[in-house]
């Protein structure tokens, strides 16, 4: 219960943003209100991997309760946020007013379909748990109607996979397919050959995973198709049908196509008011502030920050995220610390160096797996592929993964599927396609 007089901090969206910054704010003199529509913190890097049937949703969430409750100050909410007004200070969800003293917006992304919405129900993406498990039931139905067509042509179409997009979910989501198909599953049918199936990975630019470096790309490729993976680039997407794509002028048939081509904010940042950037992201000053409300933060993907320093944008990463949560809430507690004891000119001016210093995002490194052994990895200058590079990956999302029980189970997925060639999350469960919607 909120305690009447204390500031009130509202935290919308409990992605690693939200959670991040409601974390960092245990010892504020503030009660903290944490809404989101889901009652659960994902892991999203590794949701590929539920849609691949190698973990199950459990395993990369965690009851967004259960995290913060020993966090004395923290409220949680479910419902989903309709609109925001930054005049009166307050914002409108699951049938109620509430008022804030500061405000944190980690709405997240949802799909971009650059345009063309009506692609969405022949080519699901991957922002929710809904979407995975739809995608992993589409996927191993398709293997279950390849066993018993009798029509060599249609038996081909349900067994070809087509992934648009090359970022790292995309590579990522074809090794694992492609892992699956030729080294899972192939002696659990009697009649089609599964090592046959056709994995393509369309990408309308230059190279896959474009936001790394030439050499990791070039070493990307090279390891997918080693995998059998067939790559196709600078083929841009035109049409999307039930029963394939056109890419590229040429047309593809597949009854499972999946969407990684990119990302946009939530359709929450719309509401705001204010005009949006590049992708409906909501442009901030360097404190990670709406221009004009020094109250009200965004962060995470939903943030537009250009840094002065490099001039470049803030990455849409986790990274990134947690960053921009753990700097917001540092500068609202100094905030209200200065505001508690107007004699603490200490803490005012500490409230006022980090207002004036703004954020600042510090690389720690990119990295992406094509599959079991294989990985890129981005640490500065260093740059390096192969088993040691998948190691890296591996140990990098244990660690930030949420829950003791998670990293446990993950690894033991994983290293149950690496010695004896196993998945065990093959269920068939969902069969419609969730509505897209953000916190």
């Amino acid at each position: 219960m909120a305690v009447p007089g204390r500031a009130q901090i509202v935290i919308v969206g409990c992605g690693f943003g939200g959670l991040f910054a409601a974390r960092a704010l245990a010892r504020a003199p503030a009660d903290v209100l944490v809404i989101d529509r889901n009652n659960y913190h994902l892991f999203q890097p590794l949701l590929y991997q539920v849609a691949s049937a190698a973990l199950a949703p459990a395993d990369i969430a965690q009851p967004i309760r259960t995290i913060l409750r020993d966090q004395q100050n923290a409220r949680v909410m479910l419902g989903q946020v309709d609109r925001v007004d930054l005049a009166q200070r307050a914002l409108h969800a699951a049938g109620r007013r509430i008022t804030y003293d500061y405000l944190v917006l980690a709405p997240g992304a949802i799909d971009n379909y650059f345009g063309h919405e009506e692609w969405r129900q022949f080519a699901p993406g991957m922002k929710q748990v809904g979407e995975a498990t739809f995608i992993r039931s589409r996927l191993l139905r398709t293997f279950e109607s390849a066993e018993i067509e009798t029509d060599p042509a249609e038996r081909a179409a349900l067994l070809t996979f087509l992934i648009i997009g090359a970022g790292p979910t995309g590579v990522e989501l074809a090794g694992a397919i492609k892992e699956l198909a030729v080294d899972v599953i192939a002696r659990d049918y009697r009649v089609v050959d599964t090592r046959h199936s056709r994995v393509v990975l369309i990408e309308a630019g230059e190279r896959v995973l474009p936001a790394l470096h030439a050499d990791s790309s070039a070493r990307a490729l090279a390891q997918l198709r080693t995998l059998g993976v067939e790559v196709r680039l600078r083929a841009p997407v035109t049409q999307v049908f039930a029963d394939g794509v056109e890419a590229g002028g040429a047309r593809l048939r597949g009854y499972n196509i999946i969407w990684s081509a990119g990302v946009c904010a939530a359709p929450l940042t719309a509401a705001l008011g204010v005009p949006l950037a590049p992708g409906g992201r909501v442009p901030v000053s360097p404190d990670c502030s709406v221009p004009g409300h020094s109250e009200v933060f965004v962060i995470g993907d939903a943030a537009w920050l250009v840094e002065a320093a490099t001039g470049r944008p803030v990455p849409g990463v986790s990274q990134g995220a947690l960053q921009m949560g753990r700097y917001v809430a540092r500068v609202i507690e100094a905030e209200l610390r200065a505001a508690s004891d107007a004699r603490a000119a200490s803490d005012a001016r500490a409230a006022s160096r980090l207002r004036a210093a703004g954020f600042h995002y510090r690389d720690k490194g990119s990295m992406a797996t094509v599959g079991k052994s294989r990985a890129v990895v981005e640490i500065g200058r260093l740059r390096f592929g192969g088993l040691l590079a998948w190691l890296a990956w591996m140990a990098l999302h244990l660690t930030v993964l949420i829950g003791f029980r998670n990293r446990l189970a993950v690894l033991a997925s994983w290293i149950y599927s690496y010695v004896f060639f196993r998945r065990g999350s093959r269920l068939i469960t969902r069969v419609t396609l969730p509505p897209e919607s953000s916190p």
